[in-house]
């Protein structure tokens, strides 16, 4: 306040109360000019502008949301469990499938084996008979 500018600047005050009160007002002009451009220099490089417009937007997407947002518990284990257990259950069918699939592929990949099997069992016993036909 004046006042209290005045009271600290007391001798000078005294000599010229007129001038001691265009000294506070360049000095509170010059203060709040220095405050607005640092504030804008902060915006600026943080590009507060955007982030403040996108918080905005979340702000009325979530006016549109019926059911409440998640809030903490307050029991770290059971906030943990409530995030986790919808995530690994997902997880758990996706890999749950793939084993399917891969015992699946195991399973062709092994009758086609044991035909090939078959097969070289056939031919050698083709082959046998074609050796003891030749002798």
């Amino acid at each position: 306040s004046y006042e209290k500018f005045a009271n600290c600047y007391r001798c000078f005050y005294k000599l010229q109360p007129e001038m001691t009160r265009s000294i506070y007002d360049q000095f509170i002009s010059q203060l709040q000019t220095s405050i607005k451009d640092e504030i804008q220099e902060v915006k600026n490089e943080g590009n507060l502008e955007l982030l403040f417009n996108s918080l905005d937007k979340m702000v009325e997407e979530a006016k549109n949301q019926e059911e409440p947002a998640w809030r903490p518990s307050g029991i770290p284990e059971e906030d943990v469990r409530s995030a986790m257990v919808p995530y690994l259950l997902k997880h758990k069918s996706y890999l749950l499938k793939v084993l399917k699939e891969k015992e699946e592929e195991n399973r062709k990949v092994a009758e086609s084996v044991l035909a090939g099997r078959d097969r070289i069992a056939e031919l050698q016993q083709l082959i046998q008979a074609h050796k003891c036909a030749w002798q």
